[in-house]
């Protein structure tokens, strides 16, 4: 069966699920403004598998809300995690029948109340259900890849060991976070493990693609580290705060200079007559774009997830020019995304200083 997977230039590059960060609002946002280019692939936020079949009606509701995307999404990956074999195998062929291209499961995730299901990073340590969960995903739906994002370990390294196992189930692709589970993300990821996860894959005569996850901070920074690795692409996470247009063609002010004002980057200085947005139009860009995201927010979301979800995002926005601080300071204080307009509004049309 041939599928996306096998028509991705290599390297590619793809958006990773965060969880309450790459929903369905955020996510039309970047396949808006990465153009030219994009991500190759994207990752839905991870769901819950038992949710979808054991929840109320209301509750099924809102979970399917992490699953709504756009055509200009595709190829499309919904990400599942369960310790569930049947809930797994149902919640596959749920997606199958959604129109998903792929399905993904979390085997990496770290937090306390997915493993006490026996779910994300805690699969690590049940290598045979794991196995199951990966059978189960490819049985609810026959016509779909089925791939995995996993650490290198749980508590110590054993990439060695763990990898195999799932590479015996022969998914389409293995995402390799190249920190362990006790590391969390407070340390350098391990770029030269995701090579070791290349060679184990090579010395089994893999079809499997790997793709490396942790610390890129851009599309260039992703490439280097593809190059080095071996691998077959890179999967882009936090680098995507505040930054949509992550994934497009060209550096950041070219990027930014595409999308609205075609003349470069002005400076200011002190006692500057003219506004900001006049003074910085690159920057008022990622300002607009913020309004525009809170609006689609509220407009997708806002009757499942709370407002403030979004201030994550108003502090990526909002860093790196004159007022940024102050500005960043009462968009925490908003609740709608009327609020978010009017203040941005303000803001724009005040004076540099």
């Amino acid at each position: 069966m041939q599928t996306f997977w096998d028509t991705l230039p290599k390297p590619f590059f793809v958006l990773a699920p965060l969880a309450n960060v790459t929903d369905a609002a955020f996510r039309r946002l970047i396949a808006k403004y990465s153009k030219p280019g994009g991500p190759d692939v994207i990752w839905t936020e991870f769901v819950s598998a038992d949710g979808l079949c054991f929840a109320t009606e209301e509750g099924k509701q809102k979970l399917l809300k992490d699953l709504l995307y756009s055509e200009a999404e595709r190829p499309i990956v919904a990400q599942f995690f369960t310790s569930n074999p049947e809930t797994m195998e149902k919640a596959a062929a749920m997606a199958q029948e959604m129109g998903f291209d792929g399905i993904d499961i979390n085997m990496g995730c770290p937090d306390k109340s997915i493993e006490k299901q026996g779910a994300g990073a805690k699969m690590i340590t049940h290598p045979d259900v794991a196995r199951e969960i990966i059978r189960a995903a490819k049985r609810g739906a026959p016509n779909l890849p089925v791939s995995v994002k996993t650490r290198l370990g749980y508590n110590k390294d054993s990439l060695d060991t763990w990898l195999p196992v799932i590479l015996a189930e022969e998914p389409a692709a293995v995402t390799i976070h190249a920190r362990t589970r006790k590391e969390m993300s407070k340390v350098p990821a391990r770029w030269e493990r995701v090579a070791r996860a290349v060679e184990i894959r090579n010395e089994m005569k893999s079809k499997t693609l790997i793709i490396g996850n942790g610390d890129c901070v851009d599309v260039a920074d992703a490439r280097e580290r593809v190059a080095t690795s071996g691998a077959d692409g890179a999967m882009l996470g936090r680098a995507i705060f505040g930054r949509p247009w992550l994934f497009g063609s060209g550096t950041e002010e070219e990027k930014l200079k595409q999308i609205v004002w075609p003349e470069g980057r002005m400076t200011a200085t002190k006692g500057d007559p003219r506004t900001f947005a006049e003074a910085f139009p690159l920057e008022s860009v990622k300002l607009r774009i913020a309004v525009e995201h809170a609006k689609l927010f509220e407009e997708l979301l806002g009757d499942i997830k709370n407002f403030a979800i979004m201030k994550k995002h108003f502090k990526a926005y909002c860093e790196g020019f004159p007022g940024a601080k102050e500005l960043r300071t009462e968009l925490m204080e908003t609740n709608s995304a009327a609020g978010v307009r009017s203040v941005v509004e303000k803001f724009l049309a005040g004076g540099v200083y």
